[in-house]
């Protein structure tokens, strides 16, 4: 079991950066693979970046590439989503994710736990 909780959320201006911090309780985390979400209001729920349990291996979605960067510690049991060039369209709650029983692909989870949620705000 792992138990997850985002910080670092907030409103900022367009252009500023934010990095987000989740930790994690549980004796699998340094060895689970790792994701971020976001949701839009109005919108579905989608995947932004994640990051296997080694740090080896990143990925990211296409709106993202390039200014947000994944990282983890696993001496902290942490993981860092550290987000540039902010845009008005990335504002949405952002969700922390671990991989579990379920879990199959980076990219594809599905990830079995989840934190609340941090909300970050880009105004124009």
């Amino acid at each position: 079991q792992v138990q997850l909780v985002e910080s670092g959320g907030g409103l900022v201006q367009a252009g500023d950066s934010l990095r987000l911090s989740c930790a994690a309780s549980g004796r699998t985390f340094s060895s689970a693979s790792m994701a971020w979400f976001r949701q839009a209001p109005g919108k579905e729920r989608e995947f932004v970046s994640a990051i296997t349990w080694n740090g080896r291996t990143t990925y990211y979605a296409g709106s993202v590439k390039g200014r947000f960067t994944i990282s983890r510690d696993n001496a902290k049991n942490t993981v860092y989503l550290q987000m540039n060039s902010l845009k008005p369209e990335d504002t949405a709650v952002y969700y922390c994710a671990a991989g579990g029983p379920s879990y199959r692909s980076l990219v594809g989870g599905p990830y079995d736990y989840w934190g609340q949620g941090a909300r970050v705000t880009v105004s124009s």
